[in-house]
């Protein structure tokens, strides 16, 4: 089990580093490295030609002391840190029933959203309990946990969006591109209605959780999502769209998000980053999976929706900064999300919990040609649709994940 942390924070920390380096083509996930070195290309003709960006006003400092402090204005219960048992405790669901994970993984996120639809059909897809969305699995997360009444919605969005609904190709002072039309497209698909109907499932005793990124503590936050909705108003409205806004926003590709809290007497602004910085998908703090641990989460049933797929594939890199970049990048968040999904394993055998996982598999080749691209995404949300109207995504067991039984000698 340590050795596993040790690996996944290994690929995480290259995954982090390698990012801040590179460029957008990487398309939020594993499974999109191609088209780096074009992106690459205009990146460095921006830099020569583009007028510097405008600064953007500094931020109030802050101390360790005022971060430990810190709450949501007139929210006390709208967040707790992602490796706390005791704040997890008090976002836990009251109903009963299984939980539901959703990775991150960029225009993959088709496959997940496809295969919540074609779950409805089939008759079998149960009322969650918990649902969790990492990175864009926080933007299927909501209308996941509405259930099957909002599968149009996610046909919708992730059928008729292009990269141009996501990222202006503009540099910014904090980021190598603009994500102005991400925050307008979730600004159109977040509405006031929709945080009706999620505070009312809140008040069931259901929970909706995203998760972001703490760029300045270095830790995963949880957000309790029903809660915020349950609030009502405008800024709860806005901070939701910033929650999931930020959990999208992979640091030096889209600037951080900036959200306004309260310690000690003084308002100040922190900043958010993308989810999967700090787990590919998120279920409890990994305390609790520990074989040590004093307590374990209180479930029986889980299921986690990978929006990647999970084997490496053989792939000779150019011989060019941004190829071996690439390459590098899509190896190390191919590590990471393995070594998650190996010790979710490990912990729900020992636990007596029922694990589920569902992944793309490696038979799915639709050619992308490029981050977003709208072709690729409406073939793999039908390809989802069909997995899960067959029942066949989610087997009894999980593949062999050990790294050199990825590329079989032929």
């Amino acid at each position: 089990m340590h050795k596993l942390r040790i690996c996944t924070g290994l690929a995480v920390g290259l995954m982090a580093c390698t990012l801040l380096v590179s460029t957008p083509a990487l398309d939020l996930g594993s499974a999109h490295a191609q088209k780096l070195a074009e992106v690459k290309k205009k990146v460095q003709k921006k830099v020569q030609k583009q007028a510097p960006p405008k600064e953007q006003q500094e931020r109030a400092p802050f101390t360790l002391e005022d971060q430990n402090a810190a709450v949501i204005p007139g929210m006390p219960d709208a967040r707790g840190w992602g490796d706390s048992e005791a704040d997890f405790a008090r976002v836990l669901p009251q109903a009963s029933g299984p939980w539901l994970a959703i990775s991150g993984g960029g225009s993959d996120g088709a496959y997940g959203a496809g295969l919540l639809a074609g779950w409805s059909e089939s008759g079998n897809r149960p009322e969650f309990a918990m649902v969790t969305g990492v990175s864009i699995g926080s933007l299927i997360a909501p209308f996941a946990f509405l259930g099957p009444r909002y599968d149009e919605e996610l046909r919708k969005n992730f059928t008729t969006v292009s990269a141009a609904d996501i990222f202006e190709d503009r540099m910014t002072s904090d980021s190598l591109f603009d994500y102005w039309p991400l925050r307008r497209t979730i600004e159109q698909r977040v509405t006031a209605k929709l945080l009706g109907e999620i505070a009312a499932e809140h008040r069931r005793g259901r929970r909706l959780l995203v998760a972001t990124t703490n760029l300045d503590a270095g830790r995963r936050v949880v957000w309790n999502m029903g809660a915020i909705a349950e609030r009502g108003d405008d800024k709860a409205l806005k901070l939701f769209r910033d929650i999931l806004l930020a959990s999208c926003s992979i640091p030096g590709f889209f600037s951080g998000v900036l959200i306004e809290v309260e310690a000690n007497g003084k308002k100040f602004q922190e900043m958010h980053g993308d989810g999967t910085l700090t787990a590919p998908f998120f279920v409890a703090p990994d305390s609790m999976f520990s074989p040590h641990a004093t307590t374990r989460p209180p479930l029986s049933q889980l299921y986690v929706i990978v929006n990647s797929k999970i084997a490496t594939e053989f792939k000779m890199p150019d011989r060019m900064i941004a190829g071996i970049l690439g390459r590098s990048i899509d190896l190390a968040l191919t590590s990471a999300l393995r070594a998650q999904i190996m010790l979710m394993n490990v912990a729900a055998q020992r636990h007596g919990i029922s694990l589920r996982v569902a992944y793309l598999p490696a038979s799915f080749d639709f050619p992308s040609r490029g981050p977003f691209d709208g072709k690729f995404m409406k073939a793999l949300f039908e390809f989802g649709v069909e997995q899960g109207k067959k029942g066949s995504p989610f087997a009894d067991s999980l593949p062999d994940l050990s790294l050199r039984k990825s590329n079989p000698a032929r």
